[in-house]
């Protein structure tokens, strides 16, 4: 049986760091609402927080958050003021920062940036 599409969850948060923990509580809500996986609802979790914590890290302004069901999972998207596209770095093996994006590509179906009129929206897709 497929899961009937649900209607998308957008909240607005603020550029600081309790943002992750609430970003993740949106994920996680909606996520149990459309029945998802434990296990898609943590990836879910892991993706958010990483992509929330870079629009506080390298933006300014309120951070967009918009979850939506997909026919097969999930699609998280950040919005930012910022225009600058996310990067992903070499990895330091004596730093604890510079994963996020890695850790991003390897649990999502398919991620990536658009721009928008006032920045940019940095989205993942994961299967549930």
């Amino acid at each position: 049986m497929r899961n009937e599409p649900a209607a998308p969850v957008a909240v607005t948060l603020p550029a600081s760091a309790g943002s992750s923990a609430r970003a993740r509580q949106v994920v996680g809500d909606a996520a149990a609402a459309w029945g998802l996986s434990d296990d898609a609802a943590d990836d879910a979790a892991l993706v958010v927080t990483e992509l929330v914590s870079n629009a506080v890290d390298h933006a300014t302004g309120p951070v967009g958050l918009t979850v939506s069901r997909t026919e097969s999972g999930l699609r998280i998207e950040v919005a930012d003021q910022s225009s600058a596209l996310p990067q992903p770095r070499p990895v330091r093996v004596d730093s604890a920062r510079g994963r996020g994006l890695i850790i991003v590509a390897a649990l999502s179906r398919s991620w990536g940036t658009e721009p928008t009129a006032d920045g940019k929206v940095v989205w993942a897709e994961l299967d549930s």
